[in-house]
């Protein structure tokens, strides 16, 4: 019987009883209470990382989104094993949510570090989540996947769509000037988040979601499903699958993906989204745990060079599933070519590049009606001025 890091399944990361035979016996005897048995233990595993809430809506649909992981993953002939993290909902957390997203990095990387597992699953979704878990990811090593809650789709009151939380504040100001009275506003509170999931707008989450499918850390397509979707289902399960062989083949790691030029990729993205400021911080964060410094003037310089392509509010007039419709990430993606590092690993085990040559065809989009995308196109020479070379951290 072999124990340590380097161990595969049950054998990995044994807990020292001074015997390497006993602790795993130990281990055995004790998950076999689950009803697992030994060929189930025998298979390769899969940590999924379940941030379910009461307290969290933006992860309301997170149970179904670990059962079709766990069925991808049985589906590929690994044990998909489920755990809980720190669940972190940005109106939830007194007082900042800040420290929080460092109290949920800690968690996920000590819970990937502490069980034994080949690869994992990571659920997010709300503004601190994802990066949390990235942060997380990075330290721990090992293989993973993001897989996020996906956006609310939009609400209607009185003839006017709303989105969350861009109209949270426009209908506040409103009744803070004595535009709309009380009782509307209680009306209103009922309509602004109508389904499961994260703000429909470009907040915080959906930037996220995007610069991490730009990182290459999310399975293509990922970052603008709807929550409520059956799509959001089946792409769960292929994150399921993907890391099965992630797992067999112990890669790609996080270290082998977020380099500094697929950095660069995702801070690209931010600004052809007109994402949030958040992202900045957060993304720079993620990189600080691999050892990556971001030069802020850079990051200035590449935002004179990249086109801002989608009209989203808060900066402009449509929403996330208008986003999907559109195409999704991988439109934005496409235009942006001429300027992204496209040899940069995702988890697919194929480059940007090759996903992007892979990915369906662009269609019109006055034809639909749609226009969540401004297409706009300027080459200009890719650069990766925004990180500086990787580094041991301190």
């Amino acid at each position: 019987m072999t124990s340590g890091e380097d161990g595969k399944g049950m054998r990995k990361g044994l807990t020292s009883y001074g015997d390497a035979g006993f602790s795993l016996f130990l281990r055995k005897a004790f998950i076999k209470a689950m009803g697992y048995s030994d060929d189930a233990l025998n298979r390769p595993i899969v940590g999924v990382i379940n941030t379910f809430s009461g307290y969290n809506a933006c992860h309301r649909n997170a149970p179904d989104l670990v059962e079709a992981i766990k069925r991808g993953v049985m589906l590929a002939g690994g044990l998909p094993v489920e755990f809980p993290t720190i669940s972190v909902h940005e109106s939830f957390t007194h007082p900042t949510s800040m420290f929080m997203r460092n109290l949920m990095s800690m968690d996920t990387e000590e819970m990937i570090r502490a069980q034994p597992m080949d690869a994992t699953v990571m659920i997010g979704g709300c503004d601190k989540t994802v990066p949390a878990q990235l942060m997380g990811a990075a330290s721990a090593g090992v293989p993973a996947i993001s897989v996020v809650t996906g956006p609310m789709m939009t609400g209607s009151h009185r003839g006017e769509r709303l989105g969350a939380c861009t109209d949270c504040r426009r209908y506040w100001g409103m009744y803070r000037a004595g535009e709309i009275d009380e009782a509307e506003t209680e009306e209103v509170s009922g309509r602004l988040a109508p389904t499961a999931g994260t703000c429909m707008v470009m907040g915080t989450a959906s930037t996220m979601a995007c610069m991490t499918e730009a990182l290459g850390m999310m399975l293509p397509g990922g970052a603008a499903i709807p929550a409520v979707a059956a799509d959001r289902l089946r792409h769960a399960e292929a994150a399921g699958t993907r890391a099965v062989d992630m797992a067999k083949n112990g890669g790609p790691t996080p270290a082998e993906i977020m380099t500094p030029e697929a950095f660069s990729n995702a801070f690209r993205v931010l600004l052809a989204i007109g994402g949030s400021t958040n992202g900045l911080v957060h993304m720079t964060a993620v990189a600080g745990r691999m050892g990556i410094k971001v030069d802020l003037e850079a990051i200035d310089k590449l935002g004179q060079e990249t086109p801002v392509l989608v009209d989203l509010k808060p900066s402009g007039q449509h929403y996330m599933e208008d986003l999907e419709k559109a195409g999704g990430l991988m439109t934005v993606l496409r235009e942006l070519k001429p300027l992204l590092h496209l040899d940069c690993m995702t988890v697919t085990g194929r480059t940007l590049g090759e996903e992007i040559e892979a990915a369906a065809p662009p269609f019109k989009q006055e034809s639909c009606g749609l226009s969540a995308i401004r297409f706009i196109r300027r080459v200009v020479s890719p650069s990766c001025g925004a990180i500086l070379p990787r580094k041991a951290l301190s």
